[in-house]
């Protein structure tokens, strides 16, 4: 990991990136593989790497969240990333799990099916990572600085990428634009990962369609579409086949975007070039939706299922009894900052974020892993409430500057305790309170089955008669839809700390996030291992 000076944007600007590659190296295993990643921090900020998506069974010590599973990776130190891939084929990713260093630190993560065994669908004749990410023309440690000093919104990023690159239609970028060599009648298996920061993004290629096999590591059954909504941190194997006519075709992505506040709305492209065709006649450019067209992307977020036949090898059926029921709500608020900030509010208050009213804060001096495992006290507490602390209309727009309810008086690192094996169900529920977003929530540690997803406040009485409880998607983070809910359900089967938290990244540093205590099983094979002897002190 270290710096390197890039030019995007008709600019130069210093990056961190790993290995010197924008995407970083993509990393190729076998389901069953043990992976063993060696990271030398040569830049000057401190570094730690998530391995997004992996279970880490019984290795939650090479999960990477700073101060949740370890202490960074500060500037001339190194540390080895030991782990499993098991249970899950498909794409997954790596990137920085600390500030937003993620902006230019990430790449793809492939589980092909081990030795003997096939993918559930025809095999393709290539396969192609699709990495959508962001791209600041700043420093994006001072970015983060400034927004968490003085209590305002981020900077927008300047543009979207694929693949690295920003694409034709954003300045001095036609030269270096990512191009897809494809065979006429030949089917590619596209493994999309959204690495971006802050946005949802629809996908499409001009006069394609895509066939969706898998989400976040977990086949699909077939689905047909002519529109990929992907949401931060998400990834998806598709299908297409090169079935238009000889010529050149863009693939373009740009955000969903319904929430009504200024964000980054540039179209990143890139090229898909038919082998035969003229090299210098005009891609055909694809008509996406409009930036809050939630309807399509609602189709896309609730209809994906489970592929649950013999040729799925890693599905389990639905746990039927639910050992835990809890109900988490999440939105905006504000945090008072004593007159020195410059945020919505004027120079006291500034935006803060929560989950049942806890606005989460991290510790500094040790990992709450560590903590958790050698007994440390004054680190945490375990009283993450099952419920918010007051029932409102959540969805209601007219709640949204609703002071008493927003204000929140203190930080706090408030963890939920789960005994293991236990299943835990719980309702995701947004709310409208600032304003109103669709929050991508990323769960470490282990997947989860999505059983619904509507819109306004969750009914207890009849939302549940719509469960899905045959077939549901798994998932790992879930774009839980604006003013709406999404219900979710796990089996509580890794031993250690585990981090949930909204997968936009200004969204970490003001609070929304929790974490999860999970027991040791019964046995020393069930049970969390000590660290290992390289683990970064703090």
């Amino acid at each position: 990991v270290g710096n390197l000076s890039l030019r995007r944007l008709c600019g130069q600007q210093v990056k961190t990136v790993v290995d010197g590659s924008l995407p970083g190296p993509t990393i190729q295993a076998r389901e069953g593989d043990k992976l063993i990643v060696h990271v030398f921090n040569t830049s000057p900020y401190n570094i730690t790497l998530h391995w997004h998506g992996v279970f880490q069974m019984f290795s939650g010590w090479s999960d990477g969240p700073a101060y949740v599973t370890q202490c960074p990776i500060v500037p001339g130190s190194s540390y080895t990333y030991k782990f499993y891939v098991t249970g899950q084929e498909g794409t997954l990713w790596w990137h920085a799990h600390i500030s937003m260093l993620r902006e230019t630190l990430y790449g793809a993560l492939i589980i092909r099916p081990g030795l003997g065994r096939s993918y559930p669908f025809p095999k393709p004749e290539q396969e192609v990572p699709i990495l959508f990410g962001e791209w600041w023309n700043a420093n994006v440690v001072d970015v983060e600085k400034n927004f968490t000093t003085f209590g305002g919104l981020s900077r927008l990023s300047d543009a979207f990428t694929i693949n690295g690159q920003p694409g034709d239609l954003y300045p001095c970028s036609e030269r270096e634009t990512y191009k897809l060599n494809v065979i006429q009648g030949k089917t590619y298996l596209l493994r999309l990962v959204n690495a971006a920061l802050m946005s949802h993004l629809f996908f499409k290629i001009a006069q394609h369609n895509f066939t969706v096999v898998a989400v976040d590591a977990r086949y699909t059954k077939p689905y047909n579409t002519n529109v990929i909504v992907i949401a931060p941190g998400q990834s998806a194997d598709v299908l297409f086949t090169a079935n238009q006519p000889l010529g050149n075709y863009y693939m373009a992505a740009h955000p969903y975007f319904p929430t009504p506040i200024e964000f980054q709305n540039g179209t990143t492209t890139a090229i898909v070039h038919y082998i035969g065709a003229s090299l210098t006649s005009t891609p055909l450019m694809p008509v996406l939706p409009d930036f809050s067209d939630t309807p399509t992307a609602h189709k896309f977020y609730s209809e994906v299922t489970s592929l649950t036949t013999v040729n799925n090898p890693h599905w389990l059926p639905v746990p039927q009894v639910v050992d835990e029921n809890m109900f988490i709500t999440f939105g905006i608020g504000f945090e008072p900052c004593g007159g020195t900030c410059v945020g919505p509010l004027g120079s006291f208050f500034k935006f803060s974020a929560n989950m049942n009213n806890i606005s989460f804060v991290l510790p500094s001096t040790i990992s709450l892993l560590e903590a958790y495992h050698e007994g440390v006290q004054g680190i945490y507490t375990e009283d993450f409430p099952d419920h918010p602390p007051l029932e409102f209309n959540y969805t209601d727009p007219n709640v949204a500057l609703a002071l008493p309810l927003l204000v929140i008086e203190k930080k706090e690192t408030r963890l939920k305790r789960l005994k293991y094996d236990s299943v835990v169900q719980i309702v995701l529920q947004s709310t409208a309170l600032v304003t109103a977003e669709n929050h991508p929530i990323h769960f470490h540690g282990f997947d989860f089955y999505v059983l619904a997803q509507g819109f306004g406040n969750y009914d207890p009485i009849s939302d549940p008669k719509n469960f899905n409880l045959v077939s549901p998607q798994q998932r790992n983070t879930i774009a839980v839809p604006i003013n709406g809910w999404a219900v979710i359900r796990f089996r509580a089967n890794n031993p250690g700390v585990w981090f949930v938290h909204c997968h936009r990244e200004t969204h970490v540093p003001w609070g929304l996030n929790m974490a999860f205590i999970i027991e040791d099983g019964p046995t020393p094979s069930t049970s969390l291992p000590p660290p290992p002897m390289d683990l970064p002190p703090c």
